[in-house]
């Protein structure tokens, strides 16, 4: 398949491009600094907080699938980057008729209002008493505003008409791929308090090729 990955530098970013090569797809890798990128693809220089759109139309251009593992290096003072970055990947795609896009988001984004979702539920119904009473009030107190930039990102998925899916992993570890993992719709894992970011990028992979994923929010962990 011919593969847009945005972010291929960033830490799931870099699982996705190998695993993606190793597969045998014709990848294309949209970073920052494409000089990290590994040989064997496509690289293309576009920083998404200044965005090029002629440059990423053609980086998107005839891809059977866009995979973003966009987001803030530091979530504390970068929130912001993955909206604006996500709705210039949707123009670019709507510009060159690219239908299928999976991005990484947050298990705790759930029950974060948006506009276009101003009441959500108060809790994620996958979370076991802990994660609602202590593990979302301390993440969201110490990343409050990446998360609501995360839930405007879902919303603009949403609103896009694309074929999409989101993925939403707990905490992220530096672990190998194992592909083994569990993984639900519309919910987080209940006791599930962290993945690998290599098993994301093998999870993200995989639902390229499985439409039943699309308009879903798939929850992942160990």
């Amino acid at each position: 398949m011919k593969l847009t990955i945005v972010a291929a530098t960033g830490g799931i970013g870099r699982h996705l491009v190998e695993q993606a090569v190793a597969d045998g797809h014709d990848v294309t890798a949209v970073a920052r600094r494409p000089r990290e990128l590994p040989g064997g693809v496509r690289a293309v220089a576009v920083d998404l907080t200044r965005p090029d759109m002629p440059t990423l139309a053609a980086a998107v251009r005839g891809a059977d699938a866009v995979l973003s593992a966009l987001g803030p290096r530091n979530p504390r003072a970068d929130a912001g980057i993955t909206s604006r970055g996500t709705r210039e990947i949707v123009a670019a795609m709507r510009a060159e008729h690219v239908r299928r896009i999976i991005i990484v988001s947050a298990a705790p984004v759930g029950p974060v209002p948006v506009p276009g979702q101003p009441t959500p539920p108060r809790h994620d119904p996958g979370d076991g008493f802990f994660m609602r009473h202590l593990g979302v009030p301390f993440t969201r107190a110490m990343f409050g505003r990446h998360y609501a930039d995360l839930a405007v990102t879902e919303q603009t998925l949403r609103d896009s008409e694309l074929q999409w899916t989101v993925s939403r992993p707990p905490k992220l570890t530096d672990k190998p791929v194992t592909g083994k993992y569990r993984t639900a719709w519309n919910r987080n894992i209940r006791g599930g308090f962290s993945v690998s970011r290599a098993d994301v990028a093998h999870h993200m992979l995989a639902m390229v090729n499985q439409p039943d994923t699309i308009e879903q929010v798939v929850g992942i962990a160990n």
